[in-house]
């Protein structure tokens, strides 16, 4: 079943890169930008991961709370974490639980090869768990920009 804004947003619980547990109920009364993207520390992931960093301050004054989401192991996310000092949390969803929650998880294409992956999509939820903004196929250098200038219209 695909997402639609206005729907309460799916619940999760995930590890982060400390293995600590974060639920998107820990997250009610602020709004969370859930930014799926297909692996760490790969070109397009790390484009994404370091625009999102360069306007985390931001992101923080329009009180914003930023969790990427991949499907990298816990440790992958310790080390894509400290090597590009990202100031936000990392989660990671092993078993594709999630990924499929918010149908992130899809057909891809790459140089001429289809696969199964995590679609760059992310979910802008708003301080009552609802999906405010959907953004598909995300353009990893605009993602940013384009939700900072969202939430302008939407808080």
């Amino acid at each position: 079943m695909k997402l639609k804004e206005g729907q309460k947003a799916p619940a999760f619980s995930l590890l982060d890169e400390n293995e600590d547990t974060h639920k998107l109920s820990d997250y009610k009364g602020e709004w969370v930008l859930l930014y799926f993207y297909p692996k760490d520390d790969t070109p397009g992931c790390t484009v994404e991961a370091v625009t999102i960093k360069d306007a985390y301050k931001d992101f923080k004054k329009k009180g914003i709370t930023v969790l990427g989401v991949s499907i990298d192991p816990v440790k992958s996310h310790k080390k894509f974490k400290d090597k590009y000092k990202l100031p936000f949390t990392l989660l990671s969803d092993e078993d594709k639980k999630v990924v499929n929650k918010y149908g992130v998880w899809g057909k891809k294409k790459f140089m001429g090869r289809e696969y199964m992956g995590t679609l760059r999509n992310s979910y802008l939820i708003d301080p009552k768990g609802k999906i405010a903004r959907i953004y598909e196929k995300v353009t990893p250098k605009k993602h940013a920009d384009e939700v900072l200038n969202d939430i302008e219209e939407l808080s």
